[in-house]
């Protein structure tokens, strides 16, 4: 399970269910209408559906799919289950409940992807990879020659700070607690890494020290209003950019010095990392 799905659970889980949003499969069989998919089609799921018709679809900036909003996600579309146990009805998990060997999703909640694709590399394109990568190329749209600080160092993380080396960041500075994941964030990108356990002063304080006047690009990947809050500080303050990556658990309220928005600075959200899935 990732964080994102263990908040999900404790938030708002129905029960029995099966979990997992993220994978790639070869399609068994298709329904009634089916068009755009074939038996024998290598896929990836997709818990961020793409219907191509409503007003994030259509969009080009945008990509958070009416449907995905309307869906009652622990059920099919159709407000039925496709899963049973002893004649008992299981609930679906974000439109794609991955943790089984079969499963049953929407036709707009699949993309198909090129037969030579290797299965147990492409399933992290469904979620983890996109989701990081993304926020830095579609979402803060990092530029050549800037910085960049991520916080929270995990699959998604990486992925942003592949983003950031993609989109030509100069340096790249990895936060984190646990400094085990230091190597890999250099491995694939990082300049420098940093724990706020190192260091007497707030992590915002240290990262406008280490840059000189803060982090043109800064993404929090943790899904803690606290770390959300220090993100946002540690930003340039008159074009700093800040992204939120991770989820925020439901209802929680950001403590943010609105003065901070004064001179400039940007705070958005991203989700799949501004992708189209289909």
């Amino acid at each position: 399970l990732c964080g994102t799905e263990m908040k999900v659970l404790e938030d708002q889980g129905r029960f029995p269910v099966i979990m997992g949003h993220e994978g790639a499969g070869i399609v068994e069989s298709v329904g009634e209408g089916v068009s755009t998919l074939k038996a024998g089609d290598k896929v990836i799921t997709l818990f961020l559906p793409q219907c191509g018709q409503c007003a994030a679809c259509v969009n080009s900036e945008d990509n958070f799919c009416i449907q995905f909003k309307q869906s009652e996600t622990s059920l099919m579309s159709d407000g039925t289950s496709r899963f049973t146990c002893k004649g008992k009805p299981v609930y679906h998990f974000a439109n794609t409940s991955t943790f089984t060997e079969y499963t049953v999703l929407n036709e707009i909640s699949v993309a198909k992807v090129d037969a030579a694709a290797p299965l147990e590399k492409v399933c992290l394109i469904s979620c983890g990879f996109s989701t990081g990568y993304g926020a830095a190329i579609n979402t803060a749209k990092v530029t050549p020659g800037s910085t960049c600080a991520v916080f929270g160092l995990g699959g998604v993380g990486l992925s942003v700070i592949m983003g950031c080396k993609a989109a030509g960041a100069s340096r790249i500075i990895g936060v984190d607690i646990n400094k085990d994941k230091f190597e890999k964030a250099k491995e694939v990108g990082a300049t420098e890494c940093i724990s706020p356990q190192d260091f007497k002063k707030p992590i915002q304080e240290v990262l406008v020290d280490m840059t000189g006047a803060g982090v043109e690009f800064c993404f929090e990947v943790i899904g803690n209003p606290d770390m959300v809050a220090a993100a946002f500080a540690s930003c340039h303050e008159s074009h700093g950019v800040c992204v939120i990556v991770g989820l925020l658990k439901y209802g929680v309220q950001l403590n943010i010095n609105g003065w901070l928005f004064f001179s400039g600075r940007t705070l958005k959200g991203s989700v799949y990392g501004g992708w189209k899935g289909r």
